[in-house]
């Protein structure tokens, strides 16, 4: 498996994890059989003109846009079984931990992988919980005829979710506590990231070392510092170009999109007067 480290912003990095060799039939477990049956059933209702399955599918993709893209990097990574962990350690299955050495030195590239695998873990298993609490209450609503149950099916998929953000992250721990990740700092990112750059000196991406688990990229800023972008829509599908990797140009809009976002909504909350609210 390879292992992709992509800053997005001055203090977001998104996590993607390729994998190299895809499982046959008979080695994949019933999650698995299933998630691929779920994601071929909503490929046909995506096709579909019209209908209430088209409607659920364009309400059901702007509900996914709007999950958190950290979680999404997670659930890239495959949950440890038993087989892959054999594997790994005996050095059958090799792990390469990718980055810009530009942004992120060699001596921080695991830190800042662990990080990512631990900084949310106790939200997701907080919400998982509250998804079991929610899917007997939202049952009711399968006696109602000719409606799908879409709540109940929606915290079954959020549940999911949630497992398997929380898997990926244990399988992060294992790979950074064992010491099984090959570090392969990127030319091909180098040459992407480096140009974005600002002109003043360059900066080396210092993470995990303090509480802000989204430390600054660049070279004398600090956790107080305004957030900026590093990556753009348009120089994020030259990097999905250049890597040669289709599957991570969603990924890759998507965590864009969410991290200006934000950005956006924390500048604009800054700009308003005090007192704005108290006069409405």
């Amino acid at each position: 498996m390879r292992f992709f480290l992509l800053p997005i912003s001055t203090k977001r990095t998104l996590l993607y994890c390729q994998k190299l060799q895809v499982l046959p039939t008979s080695r994949q477990t019933i999650v698995d059989k299933a998630t691929v049956r779920a994601a071929k059933l909503w490929a046909g209702w995506e096709k579909k003109d019209s209908g209430w399955q088209k409607k659920v599918v364009v309400y059901g993709n702007n509900l996914l846009k709007r999950i958190p893209y950290e979680e999404w990097g997670l659930k890239s990574v495959p949950p440890l079984s038993t087989r892959r962990r054999e594997e790994e350690i005996l050095g059958k299955d090799k792990n390469h931990l990718i980055y810009p050495e530009s942004l992120i030195p060699t001596t921080k590239a695991v830190n800042v992988l662990r990080t990512l695998g631990t900084e949310r873990e106790a939200l997701h298993r907080s919400r998982l919980i509250w998804c079991f609490i929610g899917m007997p209450i939202s049952a009711p609503v399968a006696l109602v005829p000719l409606i799908p149950n879409l709540p109940f099916f929606y915290l079954v998929y959020r549940a999911w979710s949630h497992w398997r953000a929380l898997a990926g992250g244990k399988h992060l721990q294992f790979l950074c506590d064992r010491n099984l990740l090959s570090l392969s700092p990127s030319p091909v990112l180098n040459s992407i990231y480096s140009p974005l750059l600002d002109d003043s000196p360059a900066s080396k991406l210092s993470t995990a070392d303090t509480e802000d688990a989204r430390p600054p990229i660049t070279k004398g800023s600090n956790p107080t510092e305004e957030e900026t972008m590093v990556l753009s829509q348009e120089n994020g599908r030259q990097l999905v170009k250049a890597l040669e990797i289709p599957e991570l140009e969603v990924e890759l809009e998507r965590a864009i999109w969410q991290v200006e976002t934000g950005i956006r909504k924390r500048k604009e909350k800054k700009a308003k007067p005090p007192d704005a609210e108290k006069t409405k």
